[in-house]
């Protein structure tokens, strides 16, 4: 096995340049550095890492701590994380929760245990008090979910906001009986997306009764099917539906297609996220556009860039990214036809 000792025979250095040199030591030139660097790739050496924790250095480790990687945003978030750190040298690691908060700390223990350098989290509703703890020892920031006990750092969207406009524009076609499926208000995105669908509707003149919310599980394509086929049965079944979730989205979709109901003849939707068959699912579907990737790109420099400076530099920082309303052929007036599908 190559040691540190082998590379600094054949270079003609003292082991301890080639130590510094390979943990980017401030005073090592980079001419020296790039030797050592090129010299044991040649040799073939791997670091002992665990040598590196025993002393009480942090691993090379980034963790994405995610509630489900089935949900095509999380999946697309650790794809565009993971290829952000290995550009500096780091190394995404997943853990799913299920939005479990015990599934969550026990994550976290290990994650701790392993001396990961940083936590990217998007956390269960109500995280456990030794989370809490955990976290404050480490590096991190929380993505489109925001605890306050977690730090002041986030990335999100605003989500209020991403409903608001959605259900605006289900009212402005002249709905006046709208359905919304979204997350648990026990969630900061679903207090948030289901605040937007009621402002819309006060907006809009609406009477409460002109909206009805049906809130489960957000990760849930199971949830989002018996919902809709519960409101579809109902005498005064709604003629539009606006989702809060991308699963939710998925599920809904589906029953749709099983049922053969006409959209947006018989009811207008509009989904959540933008999956790549959302545009030719049925005439197109009007959906709520999110910034993943921006998000990621952010989520990860903003990471980097803490695990580079000073232990304690944890000032807090938000960045708000705003979705948008991706407008296709499934919403139209009550009754009526799409523009797209009209003659």
């Amino acid at each position: 096995m190559i040691t540190t000792k082998d590379i600094a025979e054949r270079l003609g250095i003292s082991v301890s340049t080639v130590g510094r040199a390979l943990a980017d030591d401030a005073r090592i030139s980079e001419e020296t550095k790039f030797r050592v660097r090129r010299t044991a790739s040649e040799m073939g050496y791997v670091g002992n890492r665990a040598a590196r924790m025993m002393r009480g250095a942090s691993s090379n480790v980034v963790a994405l701590v995610i509630p489900d990687i089935r949900n095509s945003f999380y999946s697309t978030i650790a794809h565009e994380l993971s290829k952000n750190m290995e550009a500096e040298g780091f190394q995404l690691m997943l853990s799913e929760t299920d939005d479990d908060r015990m599934v969550e700390l026990r994550h976290l223990r290990e994650l701790s245990a392993n001396r990961v350098a940083g936590v990217i989290i998007v956390p269960t509703a109500r995280p456990h008090n030794e989370s809490v703890k955990l976290l404050r020892a480490v590096p991190h920031l929380q993505l489109l979910r925001r605890h306050p006990s977690l730090g002041a750092q986030w990335f999100g969207v605003d989500d209020h906001e991403a409903l608001r406009r959605a259900t605006a524009h289900l009212v402005e076609l002249g709905h006046t009986r709208i359905a919304y499926l979204g997350g648990p208000e026990e969630l900061p995105t679903g207090a948030e997306r289901l605040g937007g669908f009621r402002a819309a509707l006060r907006e809009g003149g609406l009477p409460d009764e002109a909206g009805r919310a049906e809130l489960g599980p957000p990760s849930s394509v199971g949830h989002g099917r018996e919902a809709v086929r519960r409101l579809l049965q109902e005498r005064d079944a709604p003629t539009a539906l606006v989702l809060g979730s991308i699963q939710l989205t998925l599920g809904v979709l589906e029953e749709l297609s099983a049922q053969g109901v006409k959209v947006p003849g018989e009811l207008s939707v509009v989904g959540f996220g933008d999956e790549p068959g959302f545009s030719w699912w049925g005439p197109g579907l009007t959906t709520v556009g999110l910034p993943i990737q921006e998000m990621a790109t952010g989520c990860a420099l903003w990471l980097l860039r803490r695990l580079k400076t000073e232990p304690g530099n944890d000032g807090p920082y938000t960045s708000v990214s705003p979705g948008s309303l991706v407008l296709r052929g499934s919403t139209a007036p009550p009754g009526g036809r799409s523009p797209s599908t009209s003659a």
